[in-house]
């Protein structure tokens, strides 16, 4: 692809005829019917036959109707000329605001003080590997002709496009403690692009949780029932025989309800936390350990204001058929029957699990990302979306094995109150009682059902999330 381009594009020490020459000739590599147009399906073609591997419908669409100016749904070779020369002009103008030296080369350090000035903050690595994703002679230097190549059916109009694109992010919920958030860049949270990515975020969370939730609502019966006897098979039937197939779904509308403030409560969070921590280092990349403190503190954080939503979204789980005529009735007896307190019950196990589930979740997923890179993808910055969320659902699964224990006791904290002759434990209790009576095995009931459950909340959350940010115009 870049020996076709090369051959065929704008070069600043060749005349205008010369240029129109080559650019007929590239016209013709990609009017596959030889009909003098070339349509979506044929400039597809062409870039994916030259291994355009950054290219996608998309961008193809929006660069045939950008460049469309008769509206015929194809383009002309007067069409597709100007295209070349005004994006060539954009893309030397954003080459030219990277090469800080004048020396006709982008290094290392012009990119990173670049995509810092856009308040992207990138380590070194991360900017040598954004640098090896373009530069095609390993020189460890972008020169014109490189970073020409690289962008020219990619229709970035300004620097911001391209370092949005370097910066590439996945906000996934499958209804577990993601405690970490993403990093967002000044100009992202200017233009409302943060906003709209988490309500993005919090529709697919919406969605992947509802498509889940039987799942869900067998692991909490699980966890408070492990020793009377249920199994999975056995708990879904006596779950529909007590409340019909409705009753699969009870505590689902509070486990959606809390979505929004719990990740807007995160994100604010954190930034005020990597605020703190970066502290005379102002800009400063956050490590990894930084951002695993910075993580758990600000799921913490949301944790302790949302956490009454956590308690009644129990309760309305184990709830039997007319027990409570709906939230708002079961926080009213609660509230008159065991008191204020009874909305922070297993408050204590609950912010402990997000220590191990944080530090493990993260450590592990940054090291299988950069494990990937390092061995099948050293030329390029982005791993890609499969790779991303196959290393999310990894690390997710062994945070969730560190800290399931304490995810029980919280459980059963919560809802002891609430089923008649059940013992009241503290968290020591509770853990004591668990392994006396149950065993070791019983810290871990219902993992079943919350390991079955992951991989269809990852495709749902996945599909809604990228369907999202289309309508939402992220990305």
């Amino acid at each position: 692809y870049y020996k076709v381009i090369k051959s065929r594009c704008q070069d600043n020490d060749v005349s205008e005829p010369e240029r129109e020459k080559r650019w007929a000739e590239l016209f013709d590599q990609l009017d596959l019917n030889k009909d003098g147009r070339i349509d979506i399906n044929e400039l597809r073609a062409g870039l994916d036959a030259w291994g355009v591997v950054q290219s996608n419908m998309q961008k193809q669409k929006c660069i045939v109707r950008v460049s469309d100016t008769n509206r015929d749904g194809q383009l002309d070779f007067e069409e597709f000329s100007r295209y070349l020369r005004n994006h060539e002009k954009e893309l030397r103008h954003m080459f030219c605001s990277l090469d800080r030296n004048n020396d006709g080369h982008i290094d290392v350090g012009e990119i990173q003080q670049s995509l810092y000035t856009l308040g992207v903050k990138v380590s070194f690595e991360e900017a040598c590997r954004i640098l090896q994703s373009i530069d095609r002679d390993g020189t460890m230097t972008i020169d014109w002709n490189e970073w020409r190549d690289h962008f020219l059916f990619n229709p970035f109009h300004k620097m911001e496009d391209i370092a949005h694109y370097w910066k590439h992010s996945l906000m996934l919920d499958i209804g577990e403690q993601l405690t970490v958030p993403d990093e967002f860049s000044e100009w992202e949270r200017r233009t409302g692009l943060v906003w709209r990515q988490l309500v993005a975020g919090a529709i697919a969370g919406v969605v992947s949780r509802t498509g889940t939730a039987p799942l869900d609502r067998l692991k909490v019966f699980l966890q408070v029932h492990g020793s009377g006897g249920f199994s999975l098979w056995t708990g879904l039937r006596g779950m529909v025989r007590e409340g019909g197939v409705r009753s699969l779904w009870r505590g689902n509308g509070i486990n959606v309800l809390k979505i929004a403030p719990e990740s807007a409560i995160k994100f604010m969070a954190y930034e005020q936390i990597k605020w703190v921590i970066r502290g005379c280092k102002e800009g400063g990349t956050l490590r990894v350990q930084e951002r695993f403190v910075a993580g758990s503190l600000a799921g913490a954080t949301a944790q302790t204001i949302i956490y009454p939503m956590e308690v009644l979204k129990t309760r309305l789980t184990l709830r039997k058929t007319g027990q409570y005529s709906g939230t708002i009735d079961c926080a009213r007896q609660m509230l008159r029957k065991e008191g204020v307190l009874a909305f922070y019950r297993g408050y204590v196990p609950n912010t402990l699990g997000i220590i191990p589930y944080a530090g493990i979740d993260l450590a592990v997923y940054e090291t299988l990302k950069n494990a990937w890179l390092q061995q099948y993808c050293t030329g390029s910055a982005d791993p890609g979306v499969l790779v991303l969320l196959a290393c999310g659902t990894v690390s997710s699964t062994c945070g969730q094995l560190a800290s399931y224990p304490l995810s029980l006791i919280r459980t059963r904290m919560q809802a002891q109150a609430s089923i008649e002759g059940a013992p009241q434990l503290s968290m020591l209790g509770q853990f004591k009682y668990i392994v006396s009576h149950e065993g070791v095995p019983g810290l871990y009931r219902g993992i079943a059902p919350n390991f079955l459950k992951v991989i269809p909340a990852v495709s749902i959350s996945y599909v809604v999330y990228e369907n999202m940010k289309k309508a939402l115009g992220v990305g």
